[in-house]
């Protein structure tokens, strides 16, 4: 199976989180927005960069060197102490338990990056809409903002990352190497060291491309294993795999934004049946129970909207979890406001197995959690909407554009 793998990297990361920081702590500017950087004392020369705002590198500043450097090269940027690394660490872990509602195979792979194999987990949607999706809520709900690399592997998930910045997203697949990837100095090939760049330049190799067309066993009889590593990551190979603690999400949810406004409410009931068999099949999935359910909508005004509510007892029960949104829905709905979006999230999740069995659980209720996991199995096998609930008909043409069919 090819895999689906996205390489999430929060933009000018220290900056940005202390930007958040101060905002939330009523300053009125956002140091994202000026020529500025986090350094030490800038009364010491020997003071450096920690980080910078785009508006200090379109200057020239680059992070490592000293302050004194970069106000030779900004006169006015401006200089901010950071935040204790603990507060880095919470801004950081915040967007990890974002990352979870998505996938639980997720690599650190520093405080502002995480791989995604998100292979098993697209369940009928596309890598590039969830890239998008991801890249959306962490701007919307966290308030900062991330590149996302879309690809098959993750050296070129990690490349596409790195390509244009900040707040979007970029895909790198086999046929893009060539048109995106090789016309770059080969000093951005991911690890690719400094001492090896001028090594290669006397070997008239100046961009990846260059290092793509070069025979393999002269790489190797130059630096041994490392050149047949780099002439793979020229070409795009790389079969390391997300390495990943399992961790339970801490909620599980899931939106649509509608190509057209929707006024119907049953239309909105449509889909939100949709969303809830999503969540509650990652739920089953995850072997989790849900206790509190959670339904937004946005208008055409963005005005938002949110209702939630204790299920009576906790489930994974795609009709329960179902019947309990709708309710929420209902309290929101108004007739004749055009709406663009709706969310399901369920919170307050417990392992099924710690959970003891309710005394008053019907049987009803024991037929639909055999029902649902018939199911997940033929969705699981066949892909997800295999088997539809009568109340998900013709859904597809309510949410997306006819010619994405």
């Amino acid at each position: 199976m090819e895999r689906e793998i996205l390489h999430v990297d929060v933009n000018n990361a220290f900056l940005s989180w202390t930007a958040v920081e101060m905002l939330k702590n009523g300053n009125d500017l956002d140091i994202r927005t000026i020529p500025s950087i986090i350094g030490g004392d800038e009364a010491r020369r020997s003071g450096i960069v920690l980080a910078k705002s785009m508006k200090a590198k379109e200057c020239g500043v680059v992070t490592a060197e000293t302050i004194y450097q970069a106000k030779k090269k900004c006169p006015n940027l401006q200089i901010f102490k950071g935040l204790p690394y603990k507060k880095y660490q919470e801004y950081s872990n915040s967007l990890y338990n974002l990352l979870l509602e998505y996938t639980n195979k997720i690599e650190r792979f520093s405080i502002d990056e995480c791989f995604l194999d998100m292979t098993e987990y697209l369940r009928g949607d596309t890598l590039i809409n969830k890239a998008k999706e991801i890249n959306k809520r962490v701007r919307e709900e966290l308030k900062f903002t991330v590149n996302v690399g879309v690809a098959h592997n993750k050296l070129l998930a990690k490349m596409a990352s790195d390509f244009k910045k900040p707040d979007l997203v970029h895909t790198l697949f086999e046929n893009e190497i060539m048109a995106k990837m090789w016309p770059l100095p080969a000093s951005e090939l991911f690890m690719l060291g400094r001492k090896t760049v001028p090594k290669l330049y006397n070997m008239g190799i100046k961009t990846i491309g260059d290092l793509a067309k070069t025979d393999r066993e002269v790489l190797i009889k130059k630096f041994g294993k490392h050149g047949n590593l780099m002439w793979e990551y020229a070409n795009g190979i790389d079969y390391s795999p997300v390495k990943y603690e399992k961790e339970l999400p801490k909620s599980i949810g899931n939106s649509t934004t509608f190509p057209k406004d929707i006024t119907n409410k049953e239309e909105l009931e449509q889909i939100l049946l949709a969303l809830t068999e999503q969540v509650t099949f990652r739920l089953r999935k995850y072997n989790l129970l849900a206790n509190v359910v959670n339904v937004q909508l946005r208008t055409n005004k963005f005005e938002n909207f949110s209702h939630q509510s204790r299920l009576d007892f906790t489930s994974a029960n795609t009709k329960n979890i179902y019947e309990k949104a709708k309710k929420l829905l209902g309290e929101m709905y108004k007739k004749g406001v055009p709406f663009r979006l709706i969310g399901l999230k369920v919170d307050d999740l417990v392992n099924k197995d710690e959970v003891q069995l309710s005394f008053f659980s019907k049987e009803d209720d024991v037929k639909q959690e055999k029902l649902d996991k018939i199911i997940d199995k033929i969705n699981e096998k066949y892909g997800m909407n295999s088997v539809e609930r009568a109340g998900k008909m013709n859904l597809d043409d309510i949410v997306k554009p006819k010619e994405q069919k």
